[in-house]
């Protein structure tokens, strides 16, 4: 597999460029992220990943490695192929993917073209914890906020506190950090009750 391309930038096009290395001129598909990040130099660097099917091999160029492997995690969901992961990278930046999908929102990645509602879902089933834990970003939503508040009330509630007064301490806890999982929620619960 190619990996990467360093060489002489012989065209450049919002959707692709032409990259010569030891004479051979490579046609490679981009974003409009790397589009933007693009040198004005002749010389350039990009990571790739070259897209092998049954009637093609298609090769993408990627400006930062980050955007490569959002590119990679993409395209292992069922239903996304490569031009519909280069139109999403085309369409935000690979922290507003990592975010929306960190926080499942479905309308933001349904309003890439190409992705419908079932898709955005299965993108967000597939990749959340993934882009969690590869990438360190939190589940920064209200949605999570609340279910995690209501889970760790309904414990607390078994383990014999008031739901008022449960209330309380965790509502100071989310205070502080709002994406604390429902266990340290709970243990951070405990040493305040």
């Amino acid at each position: 597999m190619i990996t990467h391309l360093r060489g002489k930038l012989v065209e450049k096009n919002p959707t692709y460029v032409i990259v010569e290395c030891n004479g051979i001129g490579y046609y490679t598909h981009i974003s409009l992220n790397t589009f933007s990040k693009l040198p004005n130099e002749e010389a350039i660097f990009l990571y790739t990943y070259l897209s092998v099917k049954e009637d093609s091999n298609t090769l993408f160029g990627f400006i930062e490695k980050i955007e490569r492997e959002i590119f990679k995690l993409l395209i292992s969901v069922s239903g996304v192929g490569p031009s519909t992961a280069r139109t999403m990278l085309s369409s935000m930046t690979t922290v507003e993917i990592q975010q929306a999908i960190a926080s499942g929102d479905v309308a933001k990645i349904q309003s890439v073209k190409g992705i419908g509602v079932k898709t955005s879902q299965r993108v967000i089933i597939d990749l959340k914890d993934k882009i969690i834990k590869t990438y360190g970003m939190d589940e920064v939503s209200d949605v999570q906020s609340n279910t995690s508040k209501e889970e760790a009330l309904t414990a607390l509630e078994v383990l014999g506190f008031t739901r008022k007064q449960s209330e309380k301490v965790i509502d100071r806890i989310l205070g502080t950090d709002i994406s604390m999982s429902v266990e340290n929620l709970i243990k951070q619960a405990l040493k305040n009750l």
